[in-house]
């Protein structure tokens, strides 16, 4: 039987200067670590907990499993919510990032006064959601909306932007395109701005057409920021709330409520606080579930790539 050389072990000096950095990194991550604690962990804790039981936010609360959960696969309201929320993201996510990255590649030329129009772009999005929801309520308005009136003006009828489904959804998809799609303008030109001009000019004097260039080189190198825009779109979609809340409300009838504004009118206005915690619940895991297979399948195809 042969011995076994002992494992070299490194100098004490070396693992002491190793144990320093690690004890700095910590330091350093502490506050940020503490505040993701304090507020989105414990957040999540307690929306969890609360979920679990009849709370109505008034007196105690009994413990109730997971009653609130099955009421929820019974409730035709939760599911016309959660269908209004999946069709706003299978309609607005798309466009935001196909016409995010068309602007992009137009400002991205030596337009006279790009900076004006990238902060006119991002305007929407840096200001408060609440005055761009008002913006958008006063500009639908059935009896003062610019809107309406233009449309009377050439003869045409006006839709019903409050009191109508279908309108009232198509104001508000509207509302938040406009108000979204200036952040993806700006990340995809920066991402534009990122890349190797002679790749470019390489592919142009291959004979490669500006269609050819953006579609074989340009878009296949801003993969990275299209997953980061697509996940940043579909987490925005699964949060909206103000723009929803000041221009409709959710109506008329649940036309334009969405799984955030549900949760919120069940936990907030019919005193359903376990309910709402429960919906809340849900949506966390669609989101998190969606943003986990995105990011498996962008591996894959960068794998494969």
């Amino acid at each position: 039987m042969t011995a076994t050389a002992p494992l070299a072990r490194a100098p004490r000096g070396a693992r002491t200067a190793a144990a320093r950095r690690w004890a700095t990194s910590y330091a350093l991550l502490a506050p940020a670590l503490g505040l993701f604690g304090l507020f989105v962990l414990w957040p999540l804790v307690q929306a969890v907990r609360i979920s679990l039981t009849d709370a109505t936010g008034i007196g105690t609360a009994d413990f109730v499993g997971l009653d609130n959960y099955a009421r929820m696969v019974r409730d035709p309201s939760f599911w016309r919510a959660a269908g209004n929320t999946g069709l706003l993201a299978v309609v607005s996510v798309p466009a935001s990032i196909g016409a995010g990255f068309g602007l992009a590649l137009l400002l991205r030329d030596r337009l006279p006064a790009r900076g004006l129009f990238r902060a006119l772009f991002l305007a929407p999005y840096v200001i408060s959601g609440v005055v761009v929801a008002m913006a958008g309520r006063w500009i639908f308005d059935e009896n003062v909306g610019i809107v309406d009136r233009t449309l009377s003006g050439f003869g045409l009828p006006a839709p019903d932007w409050q009191s109508g489904g279908t309108a009232a959804a198509v104001s508000v998809f509207v509302v938040l395109f406009w108000a979204r799609t200036g952040l993806v303008v700006v990340l995809y030109l920066s991402a534009l701005q990122g890349i190797d001009g002679d790749l470019l000019e390489a592919a142009e004097l291959d004979g490669a057409s500006r269609w050819q260039r953006v579609r074989f080189v340009s878009w296949p190198l801003l993969r990275p920021t299209t997953f980061f825009v697509t996940v940043l779109m579909v987490i925005e979609v699964f949060q909206v709330f103000d723009v929803i809340r000041v221009m409709t409300g959710g109506g008329p009838a649940g036309a334009t409520d969405i799984l955030v504004t549900y949760a919120y009118t069940q936990g907030f206005q019919a005193r359903r606080q376990g309910y709402g915690s429960a919906i809340g619940v849900v949506v966390f895991l669609v989101i998190l579930v969606a943003t986990v297979f995105w990011w498996r399948l962008q591996r894959r195809s960068e794998e494969e790539s």
